[in-house]
């Protein structure tokens, strides 16, 4: 094995390829269940499953340490006028109330998919160079951090939340809270933040299932309360905001043990090949499929961040735990909502559902983690 082979990080590549191997079997079984959907699915997932493989070379091979460092910020700006370009006639698109794509109805991209892994190169960017600045750290240099962090992510965050997709907003939250955590903001400061910000949302949970009349009369609507009782009471609106979780809990709860077998589908999910997918997976493989899924993902993580280890480089470990971040919640969220143990937010699983865009970005943020495997040996002898 040659030097440049070494580099390369082929665990993590296998993970992943697993990964999307399970999403193409999963996308297959759900057209066999689904005769409504486009039979080509499953060769346009292909595609764009290749064109995310050359993108990750290109990623690895030609976006080193100086380049990423070079172009975080115009990548962020990027990604900024890409968000705000939805909204434009003609090139943006809305579908079921949400303007996220750019394109035409047969070929589109969503831009915040691509907004996730800029935000974690400007952000990795952002908190090196504080660090490096601030050779002693004080309570206010750290809140000054904070308030940098907070400010370069509420922009993508805002301009999502304007296309009505809450899902991928909390995607960036997940990630802006992850890269916070890691970059050595005190504890002093973080608990007090964050344990308010807790009891905040504890308290509006709690008021809109036991006194919505509290909310109603601060100005908020009755149609906003539903994502949460649809939750929390799905069975006192079967047939309308509650259907999607009831239908989704008994297909998975329908695999049993070991599952139902390919293609057979008790009862039929609507959007099953995208948001939906896990209940392809609970359903037909059961409950060993879905902890064998659960145990590729745990190790793909787990490769990460000994990447983010091993290499010894700030920088690169700050991307590493965006990514992780980006990682985990996906995961939690998609299958936490399927199983009713969290509201649905439209969140795809990553490498698993179907969706040009989400695989685009999905591999783009991987590709930055083999970037760091691959380049940060060179970077660390240039440095010797």
């Amino acid at each position: 094995m040659n030097q440049e082979e070494t580099k390369i990080d082929y665990s993590i590549i296998l993970l992943v390829m697993c990964l999307c191997l399970i999403g193409i079997a999963a996308i297959y079984i759900a057209s066999l269940t689904n005769n409504q959907y486009a039979s080509n699915f499953l060769i346009r997932q292909l595609i764009w499953l290749g064109a995310g493989a050359g993108l990750i070379v290109i990623i690895m091979k030609y976006f080193d340490y100086d380049r990423l460092q070079y172009f975080a910020y115009y990548l962020y700006a990027a990604g900024l006028f890409l968000l705000v370009l939805v909204f434009a006639p003609v090139i943006g698109i809305e579908r079921n109330g949400a303007h996220s794509w750019l394109g035409t109805q047969s070929i589109n991209i969503q831009p915040s998919e691509l907004m996730k892994s800029f935000l974690i190169v400007a952000l990795a960017k952002l908190i090196w160079d504080n660090t490096k600045k601030q050779q002693v750290r004080t309570l206010k240099s750290d809140f000054i951090l904070f308030i940098k962090i907070g400010l370069m992510a509420l922009a993508p965050i805002a301009l999502i939340m304007l296309q009505s997709d809450l899902g991928t907003a909390l995607v960036l939250v997940s990630i802006t809270v992850g890269m916070i955590f890691i970059s050595g903001i005190t504890w002093r400061l973080l608990l007090p933040i964050f344990g308010s910000i807790a009891a905040l949302g504890t308290s509006l949970v709690l008021l809109v299932i036991y006194n919505p009349a509290i909310l109603t009369s601060l100005g908020f609507e009755k149609y906003q309360f539903n994502r949460i009782t649809s939750w929390l009471q799905p069975e006192k609106d079967p047939l309308n905001t509650g259907m999607q979780l009831l239908y989704s809990i008994r297909a998975i709860g329908s695999g049993e043990l070991t599952g139902s077998g390919i293609g057979y589908e008790a009862i039929q999910i609507p959007e099953n090949h995208n948001d939906f997918i896990f209940t392809v997976i609970g359903g037909d493989f059961g409950f060993v499929g879905a902890c064998a899924l659960l145990v590729v993902y745990f190790l793909l993580v787990y490769q990460i961040i000994r990447v983010a280890l091993d290499i010894g480089m700030p920088f690169y470990s700050y991307i590493c735990t965006g990514v992780v971040s980006m990682i985990f919640f996906h995961v939690l969220q998609n299958i936490g909502m399927t199983i009713g143990m969290l509201p649905i937010t439209g969140i795809p699983l990553l490498f698993i559902s179907y969706g040009g865009s989400a695989m685009l970005g999905s591999l783009m943020a991987i590709g930055l983690v083999l970037s760091a495997r691959y380049n940060a040996p060179r970077m660390a002898a240039s440095l010797v």
